[in-house]
């Protein structure tokens, strides 16, 4: 995967503003309720997310992981409680958070290019800067010579690199990513995880990173977010003390990653006594 491209010219893959407030990318959920009918899926919910952080949420089926990433970015209302970016109220979609999908979202009759620019065509950006923008993500999550071809002609890793390159060409502050590797073969999920460490040491978005996966989750985060089962709550919040840069094998030999695994996991395994029990 490339680095290169106008988001090298700030150093993040936030907007090109002077003097970025060090809060811009900061998320706070206050409080958060959330029922689907007389079901609550969602209790006395309290999370910050440090502008830069990465933290990956896991937790049993269910448990309302999905919802809270939709809560977050606007696309799901809150029923009670607050959610602030930046000391942005989220009650819509904020033009600062990119949002990845599990299942890729591109639309079959558009090219790797058009799908990138289209939420920047939607949100009134000029063509030509758009597809400028387009061709400076794709080209950094390493689909440049693929920009010209439609969906179906992408194999399961390449439609994943499309789709975080459509979040990205809005040069987010916050990225929200929704199980987005779920889909694909273990080794290319492997591979999309590093190539995902390398984006983000460059531009430094806060991430939030839904994940069924430990292994990931260590992977990846800063912190890791362990939910209970529904009503979803959190149960703890495990800080990642292993050293970055990281790639997953070094991951996996470190001294801390089996205790850390060992720990994540027996949450896990009785989510419900471990959600009464806060």
């Amino acid at each position: 995967m490339t680095t290169r491209g106008d988001y090298s010219t700030t150093g993040r893959g936030a907007p090109d503003v002077q003097g970025t407030n060090l809060r811009s990318g900061e998320i706070t959920c206050r409080e958060i309720f959330k029922w689907f009918g007389s079901s609550l899926i969602i209790e006395d919910l309290n999370l910050t997310v440090g502008h830069g952080e990465f933290v990956c949420v896991v937790g049993p089926s269910g448990c309302g992981k999905t919802t809270l990433l939709r809560m977050i970015a606007g696309l799901t209302d809150i029923d009670n409680g607050i959610i602030d970016i930046g000391g942005t109220k989220v009650n819509k979609p904020l033009p600062t958070v990119g949002v990845v999908f599990q299942h890729f979202g591109l639309f079959p009759w558009k090219t790797v290019l058009k799908n990138v620019a289209l939420p920047m065509r939607a949100a009134g950006v000029a063509k030509d800067e758009a597809l400028q923008r387009a061709r400076d993500a794709i080209e950094l999550v390493g689909l440049k010579d693929s920009d010209h071809k439609y969906p179906a002609e992408l194999s399961g890793g390449m439609k994943q690199r499309a789709g975080l390159a459509r979040a990205l060409a809005i040069r987010p502050e916050v990225i929200l990513l929704d199980e987005p590797f779920a889909a694909v073969d273990a080794q290319t999920r492997e591979i999309l995880q590093e190539e995902l460490l390398n984006l983000w040491s460059i531009h430094k978005q806060t991430a939030v990173f839904i994940t069924h996966s430990i292994d990931e989750a260590i992977t990846l985060a800063d912190r890791v977010v362990v939910m209970g089962a529904r009503p979803g709550r959190i149960v703890k919040e495990i800080p990642i003390p292993i050293a970055r840069p990281r790639t997953v094998a070094s991951v996996r030999r470190d001294p801390l990653y089996p205790p850390l695994r060992e720990e994540i996991w027996d949450l896990l395994r009785t989510p419900e006594s471990n959600a009464k029990g806060q």
